[in-house]
């Protein structure tokens, strides 16, 4: 484990810091029964750095690294132990909890901080099952799981040609146009046969479609 009170080095500052970013992303989706600890190993007194749903723990940015957690990194340094666990425990107040603890690797190899997750097994189904209910029907976001990239730009591609050539207020001579153009916001092409299929299914050549890439990066 890195000295405490040493600071991170500009690299370590950023995978840290990017861990803020994923934990607020999975309290969003999972929800108020599970809270999100972030703690920064160069100052255990004072370890926590970013905390979601704390009232599970009443903790706040500043607060001390746990005992358990204490251990767990020194079984990492000692024996080359798992760099992370899923346990049960029961908070403060004797209720169970699940939790899981992530070791944070900096660019040397070394633990630089903990990402922790902690499901609280008391709080009421409902906080679990609303946050997963469909409000509207309208919600629905189309997303395409697929296996590999060409499939990937023909769903894009059938999707867009339809909505355009159904669309009457788009003149004949610019609908070839407006589907490169909405493509190119989907970011479809950053994908590596893009250019190449767009014209194949557009019957159009690769210097047409670059042609119109190149536009819209000019605007």
């Amino acid at each position: 484990m890195g000295k405490q009170n040493e600071p991170l080095s500009a690299a370590d500052q950023l995978i840290i810091g990017s861990y803020k970013t994923t934990m607020e992303g999975l309290a969003a989706y999972y929800g108020e029964a599970f809270e999100f600890v972030l703690h920064d190993l160069t100052d255990l007194d004072h370890s926590i750095i970013r905390i979601i749903n704390g009232f599970h723990s009443d903790r706040k940015e500043g607060a001390p690294i746990t005992d358990f957690a204490l251990s767990m990194l020194e079984q990492i340094d000692k024996t080359k132990a798992s760099p992370s666990i899923t346990y049960f425990s029961r908070s403060k107040y004797g209720k169970p909890v699940k939790s899981t603890t992530i070791v944070i690797f900096g660019e040397q190899r070394n633990p630089i901080g903990l990402m922790c997750i902690n499901l609280y097994l008391d709080s009421p189904l409902s906080a679990l099952l609303d946050h997963f209910s469909l409000d509207q029907p309208s919600d629905f976001i189309s997303e395409s799981f697929i296996n590999n990239s060409n499939e990937l730009i023909l769903r894009a591609m059938e999707k867009i040609k339809t909505a355009v050539n159904d669309d009457n207020r788009i003149m004949v001579s610019q609908k070839n146009k407006e589907i490169i153009t909405l493509l190119y916001h989907q970011g479809i092409f950053k994908l590596k046969d893009a250019v190449q299929i767009t014209a194949s299914e557009l019957n159009i050549s690769k210097n047409t479609v670059y042609l119109h890439i190149r536009s819209m990066e000019k605007s």
